[in-house]
């Protein structure tokens, strides 16, 4: 019957020792016998959080855009240890974020059609954030790409990126 949970599991999505031991107990699986299948299970190669969270990292970061900072909390969620999460981040290069984030503003930036360049100024910084980018890049990356539209070149010459980055990370600013 564990087998049997694991391979279902397994069918669906690659899934992480963490996570198959969740859907075992849940099932009412005794942990000494989950144990036992998943030891054999990493001893084979079947089950690999390392691999894992390395797929991971590429496939969130390019389909979804998300930022080290996001992607850390999602495998740690999913059970992947401190030391698998730090190397697979690490397969991320601080350029290639930074352009991922490059790329998310302008194309956001080219349907955006509504509101004050202070409204979007503001949902563009925000929609960075909520991808895991650090205050401090998301403003600059917004106020680089705005400077570089007609209609809002005016507001972001007035943007001071650090004083905003540091309020941002200031907690008695909250």
């Amino acid at each position: 019957m564990a087998r049997e949970i694991c391979l279902r599991q397994l069918a669906v999505r690659p899934r992480t020792r963490a996570e198959l031991a969740t859907a075992m107990r849940k099932r009412g699986v005794e942990d000494e016998i989950a144990a036992e299948i998943l030891d054999r299970y990493d001893e084979v190669g079947i089950i690999d959080d390392a691999a894992f969270a390395r797929a991971w990292v590429a496939s969130r970061h390019h389909g979804r855009g998300l930022a080290r900072r996001a992607l850390a909390g999602e495998l740690r969620r999913k059970g992947v240890s401190p030391d698998e999460v730090g190397e697979a981040l690490e397969e991320l290069a601080p350029d290639v974020e930074e352009a991922t984030a490059r790329a998310l503003v302008a194309r956001r930036l080219r349907g955006e059609t509504r509101g004050t360049p202070e409204a979007v100024f503001r949902r563009l910084v925000g929609m960075l954030g909520r991808k895991g980018y650090p205050p401090g890049l998301a403003i600059r990356i917004v106020k680089d790409a705005m400077a570089e539209r007609d209609d809002a070149a005016e507001f972001a010459d007035g943007i001071d990126a650090d004083a905003l980055a540091d309020a941002a990370l200031d907690p008695d600013n909250q």
